[in-house]
């Protein structure tokens, strides 16, 4: 009796399998169509930008080559067009060696250079902040210490990845400028910064001691006059 019973739940089961499958059975098979052609283009678009990348890595190393070369010319076009075509990573590496090749002969044009990297809101934050760094770098040596203060003193703010490196390079204008109290302050932020890198805190070190050797000692005030001596009494006669 058992037996009759459970061939005729099998048989509903078949029959309410068939029904099922009938109804969304093709529905069933798109779907696993689209999750197999998903990966398939998943993997393909992989596959592309690996390499792409790839290329871009011989490109830049070509690049360098030519530029390690002495072939100026030909590195500074090889550079320029894998910024225009070349993978995102490497072709913000192109900028910024275009920018550097240029320092040695045009200093004004790299800093130009420089600035639209980190204007160039494509560009992720860290790298935009690091040619506004290498910017002032450029520009420590001529221009004015307000200006260097200005370009720099947000990547200074305590939390800023790069604050160490903008205060060694706003002290150094301040120094540089006569203002050596500033200069002596800012890198004293140096050194009491726990994270800053060892050999930018024997530097800052070292300018610290000169900054405040050079600043003026603190003017003294003047003592105050004693007051004048009563006039003496007239001897009784």
């Amino acid at each position: 009796m058992a037996d009759i019973f459970h061939e005729i739940d099998e048989d509903l089961r078949r029959e309410r399998f068939a029904r099922l499958w009938k109804r969304y059975g093709g529905l069933l098979i798109a779907v696993a169509v689209l999750i197999v052609a998903g990966v398939a283009v998943w993997r393909g678009v992989e596959w592309w930008n690996l390499q792409q990348q790839q290329e871009s890595s011989l490109r830049f190393e070509a690049a360098m080559k030519l530029a390690a070369d002495g072939k100026n010319g030909e590195a500074e076009a090889a550079f320029a067009a894998l910024e225009k075509d070349g993978t995102a990573g490497y072709s913000v590496l192109s900028r910024f060696r275009a920018a550097a090749a240029l320092a040695p002969t045009d200093r004004a044009a790299a800093v130009a250079a420089y600035d639209a990297i980190a204007n160039d809101t494509k560009i992720s934050p860290l790298m935009r902040d690091l040619a506004r760094l290498r910017a002032g770098f450029l520009l420590v040596d001529t221009a004015p210490a307000a200006d260097i203060t200005a370009r720099l003193q947000p990547l200074a703010d305590p939390a800023g990845t790069f604050r160490n490196s903008a205060r060694e390079i706003i002290g150094l204008a301040q120094y540089k400028a006569g203002d050596y109290a500033a200069a002596a302050k800012t890198f004293e932020a140096v050194l009491a910064d726990g994270q800053a890198a060892p050999g930018l805190r024997q530097r800052a070190d070292l300018m610290q001691k000169l900054a405040s050797a050079s600043a003026p000692a603190e003017a003294t005030p003047p003592a105050e006059a004693a007051p004048a001596a009563a006039p003496a009494a007239p001897a009784v006669q």
